[in-house]
């Protein structure tokens, strides 16, 4: 049932200003209304958990010519970017990234984002890559940077969005 209330909704889409900008790129695969489990265990200010917290989103994964973009939607008509890497772009950082037949997987040790946290966070978008996307694209794995809010946002503390 929450399937079909989140597509209703649009909960998942990949919002229009982005498709503009990913389809200006040459779309290898774009999958919208993906369901995307996010897990953390650890601790920020302002959230501290027990074991892992579990939750589960809806989200779109989009592969260009150019990167690769995966948002998280919670309510209609609005998605955040949780990851917006370019193939070409330096790889490090404390974020990994991986694209497999199953999906695409996020781990970060969130001690690397700020000293301030501790423990692990990862997201898996949950969707099938066909093989032929998979031989096509640049690279099947990435490392990058992420500013300490994308950590927050993440976990649900309140965070500034960036100007």
């Amino acid at each position: 049932m929450a399937v079909i209330l989140r597509r209703l909704l649009g909960i998942g889409n990949l919002p229009a200003d982005m498709r503009a900008e990913v389809e200006a790129e040459g779309v290898l695969h774009l999958v919208e209304f993906v369901p995307v489990t996010f897990r953390f265990g650890g601790s920020v200010p302002g959230f501290v958990t027990k074991g892992n917290n579990i939750r589960s989103y809806a989200g779109s994964l989009v592969l260009t010519s150019q990167r690769v973009l995966g948002t998280l939607s919670t309510v209609p008509k609005l998605a955040g970017r949780a990851i917006d890497q370019r193939w070409d772009a330096p790889q490090q950082g404390p974020v990994k990234a991986e694209l497999t037949l199953d999906g695409l997987a996020l781990n970060v040790d969130v001690g690397q984002v700020d000293p301030a946290f501790s423990g692990q966070l990862s997201l898996h978008y949950k969707t099938a890559i066909p093989e032929a996307v998979l031989t096509t694209i640049p690279r099947r794995s990435l490392e990058f940077d992420v500013p300490r809010e994308w950590v927050l946002r993440a976990v649900g503390v309140p965070a500034p969005r960036p100007a």
